[in-house]
């Protein structure tokens, strides 16, 4: 309210720091007919009354509440308008814009455990999705060497949204795609057939589930499946001699797309 010293009036600058609003705001509801000064100086300055800061007042209190200009408009002004009703209003929006940033912030949690993590499962679900075999410390360990990486990235927002049933699904394709490797192997099929190519095609398919696979970068995998002890036990477990034939239709499809395997590079 004004005080003894402001019977003149208030400028809009004294308005715009005792209301805490912007002299940019003040002037936009001045032209807009919502909040008008009621005096003028003798050479043209907006000077607002009491009467004028009472309802620039109501103005922000309605604003806070996240009502519209149009809508505060009629609060103000129109005798008949139901202010409760607006309000409840108000109130159900506010409701609801709470439910969505819960959500958003359950989003952000699952995203930053993801990104810490890997797999937002428990040790018990993971071994019943990924079998006996699986080492529940293996996440934390990739994480360790791949963290700071575009592909841990990229498997990190795909874990995110992923829970027992969808790993469980990604399981089953890798284990269904191991098993028609070793029965193509048993069956003679030889690299660079198309039966080859289109395992391979479906093996960079089944492994985007994790992150985006290039040919080169399949081909680096295929050298890992085949040189380190842990992967080629796992291969040569489906079938003696998988790891390398693996190997040997990835370097084959590879070169028939232009790509030299002995100087591939993880790109």
């Amino acid at each position: 309210m004004l005080d003894a010293t402001d019977a003149d009036g208030l400028t809009v600058g004294q308005v715009s720091t005792r209301l805490g609003v912007t002299v940019r705001a003040l002037h936009h509801w001045d032209e807009i007919g919502l909040a008008r000064p009621s005096l003028r100086t003798a050479a043209g300055y907006r000077l607002y009354t009491a009467g004028d800061l009472e309802r620039l007042h109501r103005i922000v209190v309605y604003r806070e509440l996240g009502l519209g200009l149009d809508r505060i408009r009629v609060v103000l002004d129109d005798s008949t308008a139901d202010v409760p009703g607006a309000l409840r209003a108000q109130r159900k929006q506010v409701a609801e814009r709470i439910d969505r940033l819960q959500q958003l912030g359950a989003g952000l949690d699952r995203m930053i455990d993801a990104h810490e993590h890997g797999l937002l499962l428990t040790v018990e679900q993971q071994a019943s999705i990924f079998g006996p075999q699986w080492n529940p410390d293996w996440p934390a360990q990739a994480r360790q060497r791949h963290g700071e990486t575009t592909q841990w990235l990229q498997y990190a927002e795909r874990s995110a949204s992923r829970g027992p049933e969808e790993w469980q699904a990604v399981a089953d394709a890798m284990t269904g795609l191991e098993r028609d490797l070793g029965e193509a192997m048993d069956a003679g099929v030889t690299p660079g057939s198309p039966e080859a190519n289109h395992l391979v095609e479906r093996h960079r398919e089944v492994f985007a589930s994790y992150f985006p696979l290039t040919r080169q970068m399949q081909v680096c995998l295929g050298r890992m499946f085949e040189a380190d002890p842990g992967f080629a036990a796992h291969y040569d477990g489906i079938r003696a001699g998988l790891a390398t034939w693996f190997r040997r239709i990835i370097d084959a499809d590879a070169r028939a797309h232009g790509i030299d395997p002995d100087i591939a590079t993880w790109q």
